[in-house]
């Protein structure tokens, strides 16, 4: 027995190694690709600028709020509503990357969870408020963040000098309000500067495709950020979750701004451009549709995944800019549906198709039923 299996030995090794090497699941093996110089790439043009873009705005959002919370006026709210937005625009081209400095640690929960859970609870919010204590590192994820200061600066009603009299009735109000923005501010310079440092080059450096490679939790983290867009910017309000039973319009991502829609186009931009190795000022690089030219069947996937992608965007442009998304789920949602069913779509090329052709196995749990 003994000198059959050393006979055979190396037929078995040289068959494992060409089953290895037929494998599909073994797209890792790309030799004309440089997985480094992708990674490289992707920090460079994508990661360090949108994580920079949104600390700068960041700042911008917590000096506006510092100004208002000493001298509100109707003037100093508006500069504070715009400084909202463009801060939340720059969130939808960063929270992709939400691994590494922005992943879980101890208590502390991804960046999404921490600065982009929606909706803001507004009954913990006023109750932070009533009591004049709060605490902005404890559970209470929907009671901080963009949705929180959303909820804060903008009226329900449309009623700016609503909102400046309910500032001007409670010191709280504004103490809490910046207290919010600084908090968003630190959180997003930590997350920032670590990019800046070691992390980055150790992130290159990791470049295979295992489970806890860079590629894996980039690719990862892309298609969660995807699926959150396809599940609970579009789907939650539009009653498409399990266990709802009708629409549910005031459960879009800022119903109070009334900039849903703007910020949905901006989060669909900025996942096209992950996939494409484009930043969000429009230069591209070196990106998974790169990596997918050097993959058998990578080039029959692009094809579909473009066609899609540009289906879907026509889609999108065809969903009327007013009324805000939430009026359109309730009265009109024929053009929101339309753009539900390509976003859907889109889910096997950018999920299974692409996962199975480059290797890379879907490691969290999306509930998604594909």
């Amino acid at each position: 027995m003994i000198k059959y299996i050393s006979r055979t030995a190396p037929l078995l090794a040289a068959l494992l190694l060409l089953l290895n090497a037929c494998d599909p699941k073994g797209g890792s093996d790309t030799p004309n690709f440089d997985r480094k110089a992708m990674l490289q790439d992707y920090v460079t043009n994508l990661i360090r600028p949108a994580y920079g873009d949104l600390r700068a705005k960041a700042q911008t959002l917590h000096d506006a709020a510092q100004a208002f919370e000493s001298a509100p006026s109707l003037s100093a709210l508006q500069t504070l509503q715009n400084a909202w937005q463009t801060t939340a625009i720059a969130w939808q081209y960063a929270n992709a990357f939400n691994f590494g400095p922005a992943g879980e640690e101890g208590l502390r929960k991804s960046l999404v969870e921490e600065i982009g859970t929606f909706p803001a609870n507004s009954a913990k919010i006023n109750a932070a408020m009533a009591a004049g204590t709060w605490n902005l590192n404890d559970f209470n994820r929907d009671a901080r963040g963009l949705p929180a200061i959303e909820y804060l600066i903008f009226p329900a009603a449309g009623d700016d000098a609503a909102v400046l009299a309910a500032f001007n009735a409670s010191p709280a109000r504004g103490q809490y309000l910046t207290a919010l923005t600084q908090d968003l501010r630190a959180r997003v310079a930590a997350v920032h500067d670590a990019w800046l440092g070691n992390y980055a080059t150790d992130f290159v450096e990791n470049a295979g495709t295992d489970a806890g490679s860079s590629t894996s939790q980039l690719y990862n983290e892309m298609v969660r950020s995807f699926e959150a867009l396809k599940n609970f910017k579009l789907g939650l309000p539009m009653g498409r979750r399990p266990g709802q039973t009708m629409p549910e319009p005031q459960l879009v991502e800022a119903p109070y701004s009334g900039a849903s829609l703007v910020l949905l186009g901006h989060h669909f931009n900025a996942i096209e451009g992950i996939w494409r190795g484009k930043n969000a000022a429009g230069v591209e690089g070196i990106g998974f549709r790169a990596y997918l030219e050097n993959v058998e069947g990578g080039p029959a996937l692009i094809q579909s995944t473009e066609a899609q992608l540009a289906a879907a965007r026509a889609a999108l442009e065809a969903v009327p800019e007013a009324p805000v998304l939430s009026e359109q789920i309730a009265q009109s949602p024929a053009a929101v549906e339309a753009l539900y069913i390509e976003i859907q779509k889109l889910t096997r090329y950018l999920k299974s198709d692409m996962s199975s052709l480059l290797g890379i196995a879907i490691t969290y749990s999306s509930g998604d039923g594909d």
